[in-house]
């Protein structure tokens, strides 16, 4: 019979960790979550998470309390425990063994879109359960009426492709093949799905290994012990950073230009209810659910809400699940940040939770100007579309084209950079021209697409890829009908907007506004794409900070001379006269210009 080690919850209570071994375990535990990394980006077939890094990996304690995790997806990382939870409830820790691999990706059970598929395993020393890995990663394809799952037609989350409860997909180490065998039947892209899995297998492993390693030279009690201090660590130092934080109650509010079937825009409401070493956030007042695929689920809602705020708490400390412990959510039951089935909810981790992030920094902004940003793009803009090679095979394949981020007190946005849910990669264009039948054209900056304040938003970016087969192209996205909102009188970034470019140089608007004033739906299912044509999106920057008319003339001059900004928008904008014939800032006319501005 196998050695067994039984913990009295008692013993591991009243021991207390010298510093040098807290740090060192501290270490172990963020090194094995950075491992499940490391090893699912090498392993997986699919370069949505080889190449564009769409996944989370974590470790939790034996509670199921956030222990570790790696710098991935901010928006999967605190939703992974209401999955992990969702698990044990429909099993229970008697009936979850060593060598199980366990699946989740229900949107009602701890998971936000159907693509996020988590994976589970138990961590035991012999026969002690020391915790769980979970991993979470995006995959390409699980059915549905539109390749991704990007069904914005539809009404209903069957349109979304394959729901799983949870399941165990390894039983003791043997794989159940009739689970793999039906997420295989349930994709466009079986070719990606079986690597994928074995990918997320290897990385549970991996931590699974570097836990036991460490109770193996440390022993469980003192495995356990620091688990529990390193989280009240945590908590002690985010408690601290919100007492930094005046008392007071701050609302802010952002919203989606569309569901999809709306012609009124979906709105967010938020209030963040500071009361000495705790917040509150509030989302009463949130519109209601949506007929529209963007409905965001509770775990969704939280882990926008969680990781908005961590921005400005403490992100300098230890991961853990004492970075939750001082906030408190009120999302009212019926909203459409509380979704229940058969609400679709496609949409909300890519468009919903950096509308909730908006929403959260602009009531920050009224409590603590001074350390607060400008919005970012507020969007991933993720764009999936089926193509069809000259063998008649059908393939899948997705980008993010990024926007840029808002202005800080002290400096410009960041250009060209994803939203804060994702931090993810966008698509190499090598990798792309390589596995699908499309040709990169363009991926580069926007000129006058960032916010105008004393400090600039950052520059969102013009992108064109050419179809060299038939295909049908779906996408979310917003800030349609205006830009990213700035703080500190900064102000907004400009809009986005989806093109099609016929083979005969013709440009169709086919999301956003034209020309004229004419908005169309930016919530593309299946838009058809014929050989030879080109889509062209053009992504917003974030808001500015602070006043226009306040920015350095000369910061202006350079912008205009790195093409950042126009000659037109730094006089309109700014209140720089610039002589374009000289590249030279009138200083007359600048200085009266501003007067008039500030007046």
């Amino acid at each position: 019979m196998d050695k067994k080690v039984v913990v009295d919850a008692a013993v591991v209570d009243q021991t207390k960790l010298d510093p040098v071994t807290f740090e060192v375990l501290r270490s172990i535990f963020e090194y094995a979550s950075d491992r499940m990394s490391t090893v699912l980006q090498r392993a997986s077939f699919s370069p949505i998470l080889a190449d564009m890094v769409d996944f989370s990996n974590a470790i939790y304690d034996y509670d199921c309390q956030l222990l570790s995790q790696a710098a991935n997806c901010p928006i999967h990382l605190a939703a992974m425990k209401f999955s992990a939870e969702a698990i044990i409830r429909r099993y229970g820790l008697p009936n979850i063994f060593e060598g199980d691999v366990l699946c989740v990706n229900d949107p009602y059970q701890g998971g936000t879109h159907i693509n996020d598929m988590t994976f589970m395993s138990p961590i035991f020393f012999e026969g002690e359960l020391l915790g769980f890995a979970v991993s979470r990663g995006h995959w390409m394809d699980l059915g549905g009426g539109a390749a991704g799952g990007q069904a914005f037609a539809g009404t209903h989350i069957a349109g979304e492709g394959l729901r799983l409860p949870p399941v165990k997909v390894y039983e003791r180490g043997v794989v159940r093949q009739e689970i793999v065998d039906i997420l295989m039947n349930n994709t466009r892209t079986p070719h990606f799905v079986k690597g994928d899995l074995q990918a997320h297998v290897g990385c549970l492993r991996a931590a699974i290994l570097e836990m036991q390693r460490a109770a193996a030279k440390y022993g469980v009690v003192t495995l356990k012990a620091a688990m529990k201090q390193l989280q009240e660590y945590t908590e002690r130092i985010v408690r601290k950073s919100i007492t930094d934080i005046p008392d007071g109650v701050y609302e802010g509010e952002d919203y989606a230009d569309t569901d999809g079937f709306s012609d009124q825009p979906i709105r967010i409401r938020v209030k963040l209810i500071v009361e000495g070493s705790g917040i509150t956030v509030d989302f009463s007042g949130t519109d209601s659910v949506v007929k529209g695929a963007i409905n965001s689920p509770y775990a969704n809602t939280a882990s926008a809400s969680l990781y908005s705020l961590q921005f400005f708490l403490a992100p300098h400390a230890p991961q853990n699940q004492g970075m939750f412990n001082p906030i408190t959510l009120v999302i009212p039951e019926n909203s459409w940040l509380n979704a229940k089935w058969p609400a679709p909810t496609i949409g909300c981790t890519t468009l919903t939770s950096a509308k909730i992030t908006s929403a959260i920094w602009q009531a920050l902004a009224k409590a603590i100007p001074e350390r607060v940003t400008g919005s970012t793009s507020a969007d991933c803009n993720w764009f999936v579309s089926s193509v069809v090679a000259t063998n008649g095979a059908t393939d899948v394949f997705s980008d993010l084209p990024a926007g840029g981020w808002g202005a800080t007190p002290f400096s410009d946005g960041m250009n060209v950079t994803e939203d804060p849910l994702g931090n993810c990669m966008n698509m190499p264009a090598e990798t792309a021209e390589l596995l699908f039948p499309i040709a990169y054209e363009a991926f580069e900056l926007r000129q006058d697409s960032g916010g105008p304040g004393r400090y600039r938003g950052g520059l969102g970016a013009i992108f064109k890829v050419r179809y060299l087969a038939e295909g049908a192209l779906s996408m979310e996205t917003a800030r349609t009908l205006e830009g990213s909102p700035g703080v500190a009188g900064g102000q907004h970034s400009d809009v986005q907007r989806q093109i099609k470019i016929h083979t005969d140089g013709h440009r169709e608007v086919i999301g956003g506004l034209d020309a004229e004033g004419n908005w169309k739906n930016p919530l593309l299912c299946a838009h058809p794409f014929s050989h030879g044509e080109t889509f062209m999106f053009e992504s917003t920057g974030g808001g500015g900070y602070g006043r226009p008319w306040e920015r350095d003339p000369q910061a202006v001059l350079e912008d205009v001379l790195d093409e950042y900004v126009s000659v037109t928008a730094a006089r309109e904008r700014y209140g720089v006269v610039i002589d374009a014939a000289a590249m030279r800032i009138d200083e007359t006319a600048t200085r009266a210009l501003r007067q008039q501005l500030a007046a």
